[in-house]
């Protein structure tokens, strides 16, 4: 497994990491025991990066995780997670509450599901409106201190706040969505990120399975966010899944698949890049560690960029709602 360092002040990780969240329903019903199988083959495969966030399944994706740790040694693990994000019993969404107070009561509770004494990347989901990024990392930084957290990141937010963030501890990395279809990123935020010595991992490198080369317009059923998503709605679906076919023949002609070149395309954006799958299933895993053994030269670069230009995709990446929470959408 190759590994690369998130940012100048973070930990070694895999070159590719697993991002947790549908093993917790978000993208409709889970199989348990597959989904600890699949922790168990990233961990054998040499991924140590496992993300989650204290708000998937409202717990249920630390205790799975907590789970399948029981029997692995703490230091063969970095474990990331968000907080933040506040839920009704109902599986809504009540906006984000980032206070010392708040924080610290959320991390006491993901020690505990998690089973473990500290948290190796912890950062706020979401940028508070009513809360200063200067009294988030302050008390994230008091958490490093008591030995509960090891490294502070970001998520979703914009320069500003990344300069903010920066100036009251080393930020380890940016998590933000990053794919071929989803390239706000490169609007000024990934030039700061690197001035400072921010590493990125990316998430929706497959665009919640968009470009996945698996997706099917009447895939998404009960419980999955993506029926409400833009970019899978009637109108804007067909937009996206003909870029899928553009990369398709793309990939046939290099004798990979449609994952593997999206992952690796984001991974070929820079070595300070570490590519999240969600993958929930050993065989969707499976595929997408295929993509670290694939190679994009400089044409292959400009033949995929072609097939899908910048801006191409139809559609927001949230429904608008979520889009107003999004520090990282707004001027850069």
């Amino acid at each position: 497994m190759q590994h690369r360092q998130l940012g100048s002040t973070g930990p070694s990780v895999s070159a590719l990491g697993l991002g947790c969240m549908g093993m917790s329903g978000m993208y409709g019903p889970s199989d348990r025991a597959e989904s600890i199988a699949t922790i168990h083959a990233a961990l054998d495969a040499g991924i140590n990066l496992l993300d989650t966030g204290d708000f998937y399944g409202m717990g249920h994706n630390e205790m799975l995780i907590g789970e399948a740790l029981k029997n692995v040694p703490r230091e063969n693990t970095i474990i990331s997670v968000k907080f933040g994000a506040l839920r009704d019993p109902a599986n809504g969404w009540g906006g984000n509450d980032t206070r010392p107070v708040a924080l610290k009561n959320f991390l006491a509770y993901t020690l505990q599901r998690l089973g473990v004494d500290y948290i190796d990347v912890y950062r706020p989901a979401r940028l508070d409106p009513n809360v200063p990024i200067e009294d988030t990392i302050g008390a994230i930084a008091d958490m490093v201190k008591a030995g509960y957290v090891r490294h502070i990141g970001l998520s979703e937010v914009g320069s500003e706040t990344i300069r903010r963030a920066a100036a009251v501890h080393p930020i380890a990395d940016l998590q933000i969505e990053y794919s071929l279809i989803s390239r706000g990123i490169e609007d000024g935020i990934l030039d700061t990120c690197r001035q400072l010595g921010i590493g990125i991992t990316a998430y929706g490198v497959l665009s919640r399975g968009l470009i996945s080369g698996h997706w099917d317009k009447n895939n998404a059923g009960k419980g999955d966010f993506r029926a409400m998503s833009p970019r899978f709605q009637a109108g804007n679906v067909d937009q996206n899944l003909a870029l899928v076919d553009a990369l398709r023949t793309i990939a046939q002609a290099k004798n990979v698949s449609v994952a593997q070149l999206a992952i690796a395309w984001v991974a070929a954006q820079g070595k300070d890049i570490v590519p999240l799958v969600g993958a929930r299933r050993r065989d969707r895993l499976q595929e997408a560690l295929g993509a670290l053994d694939v190679s994009l030269s400089a044409e292959d670069l400009a033949t995929i960029e072609a097939a899908v230009p910048r801006g191409a995709a139809a559609g927001d990446r949230y429904a608008a709602a979520q889009m107003a929470h999004l520090d990282s959408e707004r001027a850069h």
